[in-house]
């Protein structure tokens, strides 16, 4: 068979490295990643529509899944963007060891984490609106991706001691900013009152926080096409300075799982790091600081770290340890060619729909499951292309 054709960016290492020191690619993280594509190429199945469709039915329970928590905790759709920076970490490790092992001094390794964090942030920024720009979650892992990079390798107590401080020094930030009085028009801000958080914990309120007046001020600075008030859904630019613990969490993992322990020594360190972040995320919420996923607070660092590290654990269980890997090759297959599945999740959906209206009637998806074959359809067509691409050995990797 014909050499790959890779459009890389970031290389992963080779299934099948011939070379003792070149390390392995991980089956697991690649169905992971696939899992995590599978599920925003079905957005939701179409619950949320159903749930419009049927509200008192069981539809409205599994759409909360698949819907953002409006402010405070969490639900599956919020740890989305928390596994997406995970796995990057969890990829840097592997990549740049492989780097290594072919000659790549360190001033080189450097211009290519520099040139692939500037894609990634180009790339992100233009698939977004013009008010939307920075928070595509390739926009913010470029953003942060620099500073985890000079911390691979720095040894695990560095590594902890600046990912505490990064998730400490953001919350002291927050809580040392001045908030608005009782007298503050909320509502202006795009704020609903249960959005207004009481006491200690007004300083991760809806709109009104650091990172909020942060992009009033910046993205005001840039061309608009009106005033920017405030992104829909209230994230901020400044989510990728919290979220490099993530990345950095993900960068310990893929040490320990690139490292020569056994595999079930290796199993145990993820369940016991995410018991950890998860442990130290919860007591926060409800101490320090709320768990708020648009705004990135550190407990939801934590919180979601937790989560998406045992995420991790049950596929690297299953696959890499249990040998169970026959049913995660459709997986593997979104997860090898992660990024053209996310760009085409997010341009692809309408058109793939126009086509299926066009070809099979206007009114393929009027039916009462309409929404839920509408989506499976996209899946599928998304899907297909590839699995056409895997086959054909092109994988377009950042």
């Amino acid at each position: 068979m014909s050499a790959p054709a890779v459009i890389d960016l970031e290389t992963a290492p080779s299934a099948h490295a011939a070379e003792a020191s070149t390390p392995i690619r991980l089956r697991s993280l690649d169905a992971y990643r696939g899992f995590i594509m599978f599920m925003l190429a079905a957005a939701g199945f179409g619950t949320v529509q159903m749930a419009r469709k049927f509200p008192d039915s069981w539809w409205a329970g599994a759409a909360k899944q698949f819907t953002h928590t409006p402010w405070e905790w969490g639900v599956f759709w919020d740890l989305i963007m928390p596994a997406f920076m995970l796995m990057v970490g969890v990829a840097m490790p592997f990549s740049f060891a492989k780097r290594a092992a072919a000659g790549d001094p360190p001033a080189r390794q450097l211009r290519h984490a520099l040139a692939r964090a500037t894609l990634l942030a180009v790339i992100g920024t233009a698939m977004m609106a013009q008010n939307g720009r920075f928070l595509n979650v390739l926009t913010q892992i470029g953003l942060g991706y620099v500073f985890v990079f000079l911390l691979l390798g720095r040894g695990r107590r560095t590594q902890l001691a600046w990912g505490a401080g990064v998730l400490i020094a953001w919350c002291a930030a927050f809580a040392l900013y001045p908030i608005p009085g009782p007298s503050y028009d909320f509502a202006a801000a795009g704020a609903k009152p249960s959005d207004v958080l009481e006491g200690f914990r007004g300083h991760w309120s809806r709109n009104v926080s650091l990172a909020a007046d942060f992009d009033r001020w910046f993205l005001n600075l840039l061309p608009n096409d009106r005033p920017f008030v405030a992104h829909v859904g209230s994230t901020t630019t400044l989510n990728f300075i919290p979220a490099t613990a993530n990345m950095l969490l993900g960068v310990m993992a893929g040490q320990v799982l690139m490292s020569a322990r056994p595999a079930g020594a290796k199993l145990r360190w993820l369940l016991g790091a995410g018991a950890v972040c998860l442990a130290l995320g919860t007591a926060a919420g409800f101490t320090i600081c709320p768990v708020v996923k648009r705004i990135w607070t550190p407990s939801f660092a934590l919180w979601s770290g937790g989560l998406t590290v045992w995420m991790l654990a049950a596929f690297y269980a299953a696959i890499d340890v249990r040998g169970w890997n026959r049913w995660s090759l459709p997986l593997e297959i979104l997860g090898m060619n992660s990024l053209a599945v996310y760009l085409m999740t997010l341009t692809w959906p309408a058109w793939i729909t126009k086509v299926f209206r066009t070809q099979l009637g206007a009114g393929t998806f009027t039916g009462a499951y309409g929404p839920v074959w509408e989506h499976l359809a996209v899946l599928a067509v998304i899907w297909l292309v590839a699995w056409w691409l895997w086959r054909r050995r092109l994988f377009f990797r950042l």
